[in-house]
């Protein structure tokens, strides 16, 4: 996986107010625009009824995945942005998923957010923008960690990635958070996952399949505007190495999040790859 967490903290009563891209007043996940709607399908494009997920049981992440991060001993929550885990989406730092969780006790504000099924898909949906990508394939929830699986909406095609979730904060309400991706098949392997970056941004990593091109996003959780953007890469074969490079700039977040995809046989993103880099 490439985790795909210094952190700004800010006074309670400044971010109590501050609901994110993620968090609009109606209580649902944000679309693609950025505006909350109803939770994300788990069906096909003609939102017919969602199917049912998964137990943990039933479906987990498929063998054989590489993973940088590694569980917490005993399950308990990881300390996000100490360096092995760094905050992607939806709440840039501790503070203002603490705020959420006030706002929760109070009212029930966004339940959504104790859902890793829902946040996984938002994330893929509302903040990366992959909107043909809305059904669970896979679901492996472990204490503090989940690992759910996205993939196309049609019948057709795999999982697209593996989305990580991590208990952001303490309590049995603490809210998901993604932190990264597993990866099989295709992998963003540079730059270092948490490290400090500058623009011109060199990424790289591995990928088997046939007549691929890569695309880049950097991405910050405070604007649904891209940073910058590549494309496209050409790649293909079996483990085979992939390099580009991406310019961004408007970067305001502690955290940011390069995405790589790849697709063009049956849909335009097929799949995805993450990691979290810092500002500094």
């Amino acid at each position: 996986m490439n985790i795909w967490l210094p952190f700004r903290l800010v006074a309670a009563t400044a971010v109590t107010g501050l609901m994110l891209t993620a968090c609009g007043s109606s209580g649902e996940p944000p679309t693609a625009s950025g505006s909350p709607s109803a939770a994300p399908r788990t069906s096909s494009p003609s939102q017919s009824p969602a199917t049912p997920v998964p137990s943990a049981t039933a479906a987990t992440t498929p063998p054989g995945t590489r993973a940088p991060t590694t569980p917490a001993p005993g399950g308990s929550a990881p300390v996000l942005g100490s360096g092995s885990l760094q905050p992607l989406w939806p709440f840039a730092t501790l503070a203002e998923a603490q705020a959420w969780q006030r706002d929760y006790r109070s009212g029930g504000h966004q339940p959504w957010h104790l859902d890793p099924d829902r946040t996984a898909l938002s994330f893929t949906q509302g903040y990366l923008g992959f909107r043909d990508i809305g059904r669970i394939s896979s679901r492996s929830v472990s204490g503090a960690h989940a690992r759910i699986g996205v993939a196309l909406s049609g019948p057709e095609g795999g999982t697209a990635a593996i989305v990580h979730l991590v208990r952001y904060g303490t309590g049995p309400d603490a809210p998901w958070e993604v932190v990264g991706t597993d990866d099989t098949t295709f992998s963003l392997t540079v730059p270092g996952y948490g490290s400090i970056v500058r623009s011109p941004l060199v990424t790289g990593g591995r990928i088997t399949g046939v007549d691929e091109g890569i695309r880049l996003q950097v991405r910050q959780p405070s604007s649904g505007a891209l940073l910058g953007s590549s494309c496209c890469s050409s790649a293909g074969g079996n483990d085979q190495p992939w390099k580009q490079s991406v310019s961004f700039s408007g970067a305001r977040d502690p955290v940011l999040t390069v995405v790589a995809s790849t697709g063009g046989h049956i849909a335009e993103v097929e799949r995805f790859t993450v990691t979290a880099v810092r500002t500094g």
